[in-house]
C-alpha cells in the first residue's frame, strides 16, 4: 500500500496500526508513580504501611525505567501517543536515550530518598504526607524527561513545582516557610516567562509537538521571533537550574528542609531545568543557541565561580553544598554553550553525575548532624575518630565533587576543559579549573574542620544504621564506579548527545508514516 500523504491518510493509518507493547513503557513509569501517589494518600491514616508501600514501588520505579532505558539502547526513540491521536495534535510521550538516562538515575536517587527517609521522616512527617508527595514530585521529574510536547513539559513542571512546595514547608517551621516563599516567587516567575514563551511557540509553528517544531525551525527561521523565543527558554530554565545572575533562591531554600528533601531538590529539581534547557536549545533552537553562546558561556563561568566562592564562604554544610550544586550547573551551562558532541556529552554526563552526587552530598549532611550535633562547622569536630568508615566514604563524596580523579566528577570536567580548548575559548576552560580548585579548597576546609579537628566536647559514638547506611553506601558506590569504569557511561553519553544534534530518529518515532507534516 502507498504511504498515506494527507492527515486524515496519517490519522487512518496511525488508529489502525497497533501500539507495540513495548511503547507503553514510554508512559509506564509516570502511570506507576501517579497511582502509586494516589494510592499512599489514601492509606493517610496508616503512615507506616505508608512507608512500606513506598519503597517497594520506588524499586519498581527504577526497574520499569532500566527497562524503558534498555529498550531504547537497543531499539532508538520509541513514541506513545495518547488517544491514538496523530502527532502534531494530540499528546505524545516520546523517549530518546537523553530523557530515558535522566528519568532512570532520577529513580535510583528517589529510591535511595526513600530508603534515607524511613529514618528522617517521623510518623507526623508521613501523616503530612512526605511519601505521596514524593511519588507526585518523581510524576512531575519523569514526565519532564519524557515527554514529546512542549506544552507538556510546562504542564510536568508545575506539578513537580506542587508537589516541591509540599515538601519543603513539611514540619512547618519558620525556615522552611522563609525558604518556601524565596523558593516559590523565583519559580513562579520562571513558570511565567515559561509559559509565555509557549504561547509565542505556539503561535509561531501553530504546533507544540517537538519533534515537529525540530522538523519545522529551519524553515520558519526567517519570519518566526526564533531569537526572542530562545532568549525567554534560556531565562526561565535558567531561573529554575539556578543559573548566575538568578541563583540566589537556591541557597537560601535548600538548607531549610528535612535533609532528605533538600537531597531531593538538590539531586533533581535543578537537573530537571538543565534538560529542559538542552532540549530546547539544542535540539529545537540549534542556530540560536549557537548565536546566543557567547552569552551562555559568561552565564556559566559566573555561576561556576560564584558558586565555587559561595561554598568557600560558607559556615553552614547544607549551604556550603547549596553553592556546589550551583557551581555544578555553571558546568552544565558550559557544556550547552560549547555545544557540539564533546560539549553536549560533557553536559550530560555532568548531569548524570551530579544528580548522583548531590543527592549522597546532602544524605551525608544529615549523617554529619546526626553524629557531630548540627550542620554547622564551627561547632563541628572529631568525626574521623568517631567513625574512620565514614570519614572514607565523605571523603570519596567530596573528591568526586571537586572533579579529582578517580571517581566519576574527574571525565565531564576533562571532555568539557577539552572542548573548551579545542574551540580556543581558554577563559571558559580556566573557569572550569579555578572552579574545582576553589571547591577543593572548601572541602579541604570542611574535612579539616569537621573530620579531622578535636571534637570541643565528648560525642558519643553513633553506630551506622542500615536506613541511613544503606541509600548513602549504593550513591558512593556509584560515584566510585562512574569514576573508575566510565566507558559506558561515555558512550551513552556522546550516543545521547548525538541524537540531541541530529534528531532525525526522534522524528522518525514521532512521524514513521510519510514524515512530518
Amino acid at each position: 500500500m502507498a504511504a498515506p500523504t494527507s492527515t486524515v491518510d496519517l490519522s487512518v493509518a496511525l488508529i489502525t496500526t497497533p501500539v507495540p507493547i513495548g511503547h507503553w513503557l514510554a508512559i509506564l513509569p509516570v502511570a506507576h508513580c501517579i497511582t502509586l501517589g494516589a494510592v499512599l494518600l489514601t492509606l493517610r491514616g496508616y503512615p507506616r504501611l505508608q512507608a512500606w508501600l513506598a519503597i517497594p514501588g520506588l524499586a519498581a520505579l527504577a526497574l520499569i525505567d532500566a527497562a524503558l532505558l534498555a529498550k531504547v539502547v537497543a531499539e532508538g526513540p520509541l513514541t506513545m501517543v495518547m488517544g491514538r491521536w496523530l502527532p502534531p495534535f494530540g499528546i505524545a510521550f516520546t523517549v530518546d536515550l537523553f530523557g530515558a538516562l535522566m528519568a532512570f538515575t532520577a529513580a535510583l536517587a528517589a529510591l535511595a530518598g526513600g530508603i534515607y527517609a524511613l529514618a528522617d521522616i517521623g510518623e507526623s512527617g508521613r501523616r503530612y504526607g512526605f511519601f505521596p508527595l514524593l511519588m507526585l514530585l518523581m510524576a512531575g521529574v519523569t514526565g519532564a524527561f519524557l515527554t514529546g510536547d512542549v506544552f507538556n513539559l510546562y504542564v510536568w513542571f508545575e506539578v513537580l513545582l506542587i508537589s516541591s512546595f509540599g515538601l519543603i514547608i513539611l514540619g512547618s517551621e519558620r525556615q522552611q516557610i522563609d525558604g518556601a516563599l524565596k523558593y516559590a516567587v523565583l519559580n513562579l516567575i520562571a513558570t511565567t516567562l515559561f509559559l509565555i514563551g509557549v504561547g509565542i511557540l505556539y503561535a509561531a509553528f501553530g504546533t507544540l509537538n517537538m519533534a515537529d517544531i525540530a522538523a519545522k525551525a529551519a524553515d520558519l527561521r526567517g519570519t518566526a521571533p526564533l531569537m526572542t523565543l530562545a532568549s525567554l527558554f534560556l531565562l526561565a530554565f535558567g531561573m529554575k537550574a539556578a543559573a548566575f545572575p538568578v541563583n540566589f533562591w537556591l541557597p537560601a531554600a535548600y538548607h531549610t528542609p528535612r535533609i532528605v528533601v533538600s537531597a531531593l531538590f538538590a539531586g533533581l529539581l535543578t537537573k530537571v531545568g538543565i534538560y529542559a534547557l538542552i532540549r530546547v536549545m539544542v535540539m529545537l533552537l540549534p542556530v540560536e543557541r549557537q548565536e546566543l553562546s557567547p552569552v551562555i558561556a559568561l552565564a556559566a563561568a559566573a555561576t561556576i565561580v560564584v558558586g565555587a566562592l559561595g561554598a568557600l564562604a560558607e559556615n553552614d554544610i547544607r549551604r556550603l553544598f547549596g553553592y556546589v550544586v550551583i557551581s555544578g550547573i555553571g558546568n552544565m551551562l558550559a557544556g550547552v554553550a560549547l555545544g557540539g558532541l564533546g560539549g553536549i556529552s560533557g553536559a550530560v554526563f555532568y548531569a548524570l553525575h551530579s544528580m548522583v552526587l548531590m543527592t549522597a552530598l546532602y544524605l551525608a549532611a544529615g549523617e554529619i548532624a546526626r553524629r557531630g550535633g548540627g550542620f554547622s562547622l564551627s561547632a563541628l569536630g572529631g568525626l574521623y575518630r568517631q567513625s574512620g568508615g565514614f570519614t572514607a566514604l565523605s571523603l570519596v563524596l567530596f573528591l568526586a565533587a571537586c572533579g579529582l580523579p578517580p571517581f566519576s566528577g574527574f571525565w565531564p570536567k576533562v571532555i568539557l576543559v577539552k572542548a573548551s580548548l579545542d574551540l580556543g575559548a581558554w577563559w571558559l576552560a580556566a573557569s572550569i579549573l579555578v572552579g574545582g580548585f576553589l571547591t577543593t579548597i572548601a572541602f579541604g576546609r570542611l574535612f579539616l574542620l569537621a573530620y579531622w579537628r578535636p571534637a570541643a566536647i565528648a560525642l558519643t559514638p553513633s553506630g551506622p544504621r542500615w536506613r541511613t547506611g544503606l541509600p548513602l553506601a549504593a550513591l558512593t558506590a556509584l560515584v566510585v564506579g562512574f569514576g573508575i569504569l566510565p566507558e559506558q557511561l561515555l558512550a551513552l553519553s556522546q550516543s545521547a548527545a548525538a541524537g540531541l544534534a541530529d534528531p532525525q530518529a526522534y522524528l522518525h518515532s514521532v512521524f514513521p508514516v510519510g514524515g512530518a507534516p
